[in-house]
């Protein structure tokens, strides 16, 4: 493997489909294919080790792990899932999300799309599709543009203080806010925080690293 290649596995019964995203990311540089499955079981007798950027269909024919349940596997196996999924039902776009994975395409995406939503979650960056992220939407919470640039660095990883100085604001107000948008989701953890970012299509800036 080549320095600084991105390992990515794909996961998916139909074949047709199967081939197709193998040659999307074999065509990709910077890209490495890893393996090839046709179920979670079978994903795991490969022993790829930890790291790899699994491309997964949540409904998958005969698997005895699929929907949120294959999402948590792979996730506690040490992989970053990357749902590419027949289903746009909100429904199994915020469980897949909340089993853990860190985006979320339909198989209508196009193959920019596609390795666009790799290189994001390969930087440590949710992705959502537009079309999915609007779907979310459907009871919206009133964020105002500062608790949303907030809510795009809490997603992103940042402590309250990086936040505090990237805003150019006191650590007070950044927990005053924080206080709000907690009220206002009913979300306390910042991992919740980051979920509710994730399914009102909040897509995390790039940290000052980055």
């Amino acid at each position: 493997m080549g320095a600084g290649m991105i390992r990515v596995a794909i996961v998916e019964d139909h074949p047709v489909f199967r081939k197709g995203l193998m040659q999307v990311v074999e065509g990709a540089p910077g890209l490495e294919l890893a393996g090839v499955a046709r179920s979670v079981d079978e994903f795991t007798t490969l022993r790829l080790g930890d790291g790899v950027i699994v491309l997964l269909d949540l409904q998958l024919q005969g698997s005895r792990l699929e929907g949120p349940d294959a999402v948590a596997h792979l996730v506690a196996g040490g992989h970053q899932v990357l749902v590419v999924s027949a289903s746009e039902h909100p429904t199994d776009v915020v469980q897949a999300i909340g089993a853990g994975a860190r985006g979320y395409l339909s198989k209508q995406a196009e193959e920019t799309e596609i390795l666009g939503a790799i290189q994001a979650v390969s930087q440590g960056r949710p992705y959502v599709s537009a079309t999915l992220a609007g779907y979310l939407l459907q009871a919206p919470i009133p964020i105002t543009a500062r608790e949303r640039e907030i809510l795009e660095l809490v997603a992103n990883g940042e402590t309250d203080q990086d936040i505090a100085e990237q805003l150019t604001i006191s650590v007070r107000t950044v927990h005053s806010h924080l206080d709000r948008i907690r009220d206002k989701t009913g979300s306390r953890r910042r991992a919740d925080l980051t979920r509710f970012a994730i399914e009102r299509g909040i897509i995390p800036r790039r940290s000052k690293e980055g």
